[in-house]
C-alpha cells in the first residue's frame, strides 16, 4: 500500500524531496505557490557531491547549463594573499539558480510528481494523518490536503516550523547579497574574497558570466562593499551587471527540532548555520534522502539522528569559521594560515566537496 506525502515547498530541495519519495515507491504532491522557475539570492556553485547527488535524483551534469569549476580559492584582504585547493573528486559546476530548479521540475514531471498551486499556511496532525492547509492566493480560502508524512521543504523563514513551534530564532548578524556580472570568468575556481565588510564569492556559471554574492552585516551596499576587495574590484570595473541585486536573511536560524510528530523540516526549513562555506544545496540534498528513507522506515526519529550525521561537518566547520572570523585579528590571519597550511586547507575543501 502507497503512501502519500506531501512536500511543502517546490523550490530545489522540496524538488529533490519529492522525487527521492518518489523513487521509493511512495505517492507525493508537492505544494507550492508560484509557477516556474523561480530565482534567489545564493551562490549557486554546486560541489562535486551535490553535482553526483543530482544526477542519482534524474539530473545529470549534462542537463544543466553551466559552467564547470575545479578547486576554491581564499583571497586574503591584502588582494594578494592566496591558499587554493583543487578538488580530488571531481568537477563542480556553477549553475544560475533558475537553471538548476527548472530541471529539477522536469525531472518531477517525467517522474510523474504533481504540483499543487498553493502556500501551506497552516499544519494540524493526529497520530497517523497529517493535514496541510493550502490557500492558492489572496481571496481564497483554505483547501484541506491530507497526507501520512508531510516534508517542510519551505526554506529560510519556514511558515510550518513557525506554526509548529519548532522556530528558535536568529541572531540577524549575517545577510547575502548576490548579482551577477557580464564577464568572462578568469579562474577555474571559486574565489571567496575577504574584507572587514565580509566576505564575497565569485562563481563562473556562464561562458560570459560570473555570479557575485556578497556576505555580511545587515544594511551593506554591494557596491560600494566591492571596493574594500583589492583583487576583486579591478575585475569588476566596467562590467555591466546582468541582473539585479537580490537579498537573503538573516542566515542564521535555529530550531528546536526537526521533527514534530509526522512532520519533517528539510533544507534550510531544519535550520541554518551560514552561507559562509557554501554547502545550502548539499546540505539541502542530503537532508531530503534522509527524509524520505525516514518516511519509508516510518521512523522520523530515523531522520532526526541522519540529519545530525549529514549536517555535522557543515554545523562544525561553518559555525567555527562563523564565530572565530567575527575577530579583526583572526580575519585577517584567516588567509596567510591556510596559505601556510596547505593540507589542512585542502582538507577542509574535501570535507566540503563531499
Amino acid at each position: 500500500m502507497t503512501e502519500r506525502v506531501v512536500v511543502a515547498g517546490g523550490g530545489p530541495v522540496g524538488l529533490a524531496a519529492a522525487l527521492a519519495v518518489r523513487a521509493r515507491g511512495l505517492d507525493v504532491v508537492v505544494v507550492e505557490p508560484r509557477e516556474g522557475a523561480v530565482d534567489k539570492a545564493c551562490g549557486e556553485g554546486l560541489m562535486p557531491g551535490t553535482v553526483a547527488a543530482l544526477a542519482g535524483l534524474g539530473v545529470p551534469a549534462g542537463a544543466l547549463a553551466g559552467h564547470p569549476f575545479t578547486g576554491i580559492t581564499y583571497v586574503g584582504p591584502d588582494g594578494r594573499t592566496r591558499a587554493g585547493h583543487d578538488f580530488t573528486g571531481g568537477a563542480g559546476l556553477g549553475v544560475r539558480r533558475p537553471v538548476l530548479h527548472a530541471a529539477l521540475a522536469e525531472a518531477a514531471v517525467r517522474a510523474g510528481v504533481p504540483v499543487l498551486r498553493g502556500r501551506v499556511a497552516d499544519v494540524s496532525q493526529d497520530g497517523a494523518r497529517v493535514r496541510a492547509q493550502v490557500v492558492a492566493g489572496p481571496g481564497h480560502g483554505p483547501r484541506p490536503v491530507d497526507g501520512d508524512w508531510l516534508l517542510a521543504c519551505d526554506g529560510l523563514h519556514s511558515t510550518v516550523r513557525r506554526r509548529l513551534g519548532l522556530d528558535a530564532g536568529s541572531d540577524g548578524r549575517r545577510y547575502g547579497l548576490r548579482r551577477h556580472a557580464a564577464v568572462a570568468p578568469w579562474s577555474r575556481h571559486v574565489e571567496v574574497h575577504w574584507s572587514a565588510l565580509g566576505e564575497v564569492y565569485v562563481t563562473p556559471v556562464g561562458p560570459a558570466e560570473v555570479g557575485v554574492a556578497l556576505l555580511g552585516r545587515r544594511g551593506l551596499d554591494l557596491d560600494g562593499a566591492l571596493a574594500s576587495f583589492p583583487a576583486l574590484a579591478p575585475r569588476l570595473a566596467g562590467a555591466g551587471w546582468s541582473t539585479p541585486v537580490r537579498g537573503a536573511g538573516p542566515l542564521r536560524q535555529r530550531v528546536t527540532a526537526r521533527t514534530a510528530g509526522r512532520v519533517l523540516l528539510v533544507g534550510d526549513a531544519a535550520g541554518y548555520v551560514d552561507a559562509l562555506t557554501g554547502e545550502g544545496l548539499r546540505i539541502g540534498l542530503a537532508s531530503a534522502l534522509a527524509a524520505a528513507d525516514a518516511v519509508v522506515a516510518g521512523d522520523p526519529g530515523r531522520y532526526e539522528r541522519a540529519w545530525r550525521a549529514v549536517t555535522r561537518d557543515y554545523r562544525w566547520l561553518t559555525g567555527g569559521l562563523v564565530a572565530a572570523t567575527r575577530s579583526g585579528p583572526v580575519r585577517r590571519a584567516l588567509v596567510p594560515a591556510a596559505s601556510r597550511l596547505p593540507r589542512v586547507f585542502g582538507g577542509a575543501v574535501e570535507v566540503l566537496a563531499g
